[in-house]
């Protein structure tokens, strides 16, 4: 049995390069292809030797639940490509191929450095708390393996919110600040410090994306679709928040000059742009989404 199915980019439709996911891919070709391979991290390794357990351990908590993170958003994140692609939405789902690029590359590069620097193979999952597994192994797979059964709009908005706005926009977000404070301010690993800069950049694009994603969703399907976000973003926002002071519960004192209030106070920053952000949409057309003029009447 043959079925006739139209090519998009056979048809005089082509590839819109003036879509924001279009704009993202062209950077993503530019900018996301380094190689967890061309990491030095011999300065690294003899930092870490010099570093007393209390420092070790933060850093590889920190680690710890940096890898397992990229590695459960690399494991979850098909389902999104596979909507987008039922949906015939041929430029995002270029871009969204760059994204399951790109965490495998965090997971790689993660791995490399507990591997390398910290000679690392004990079970890590002893820094995985409660709030941690309430995100990584309950709300990320399940608002996405949900797609597999229910592509509504709302249930890509609740996978978009778990993702892109929490994992990544608040929890990837002040993971990077901490690096920050731990190796940049005491002039550590540079090994390292240039791995959360290359991640940063990474995770830009994508929270970039995120946002247009969301909010195209409110520009085609309105006031259900926002109630849903909101909703999704405020049950979220209290394991992300857990997660940071489970984080920090187990010392005593902590290293680097690190201090808990900083990280509670910077990830709720984040999470109050990212609404802000997606609440606009409410107020914008779907041409003003697409970055497209209005066609003419």
């Amino acid at each position: 049995m043959s079925t006739e199915r139209n090519f998009q980019t056979t048809s005089p439709a082509g590839l819109n390069h003036n879509l924001p996911p279009m704009r993202l891919w062209a950077k993503a070709k530019k900018l996301g292809t380094w190689d967890p391979q061309d990491i030095d991290f011999s300065q690294d390794i003899e930092d870490w030797k010099q570093m007393n357990d209390l420092e070790r351990e933060v850093i590889l908590h920190l680690t710890a639940q940096f890898l397992a993170g990229e590695e459960s958003v690399t494991l979850d994140l098909l389902p999104l490509i596979m909507t987008v692609a039922k949906e015939g939405r041929l430029e995002e789902e270029m871009y969204l191929t760059s994204f399951l690029f790109e965490e495998a590359k965090h997971v790689e590069v993660f791995r490399r450095f507990l591997d390398e620097v910290a000679e690392e193979r004990t079970d890590l999952s002893r820094f995985h708390g409660g709030n941690y597994k309430a995100i990584f192994e309950q709300a990320l797979p399940s608002a996405l393996n949900r797609l597999y059964e229910d592509n509504s709009p709302e249930a890509q908005a609740e996978a978009s919110v778990t993702y892109n706005m929490i994992v990544e926009g608040v929890l990837a977000e002040t993971g990077y600040y901490a690096f920050h404070h731990m190796l940049e301010e005491n002039d550590l690993m540079p090994g390292m410090r240039e791995v959360a800069g290359l991640l940063k950049q990474d995770e830009s694009r994508h929270l970039a994306f995120g946002v247009y994603f969301l909010s195209r969703l409110v520009a085609e399907h309105g006031e259900g679709v926002w109630q849903t976000i909101e909703s999704r973003m405020t049950m979220m926002l209290p394991l992300a928040l857990g997660m940071i002071e489970d984080t920090f519960a187990p010392y005593d004192e902590l290293p680097f000059g690190l201090e808990q209030q900083l990280f509670v106070d910077y990830a709720t920053n984040q999470f109050q742009k990212r609404y802000a952000r997606i609440m606009k949409a409410r107020e914008q057309s779907l041409e003003d989404i697409l970055g497209e003029p209005a066609p003419a009447q």
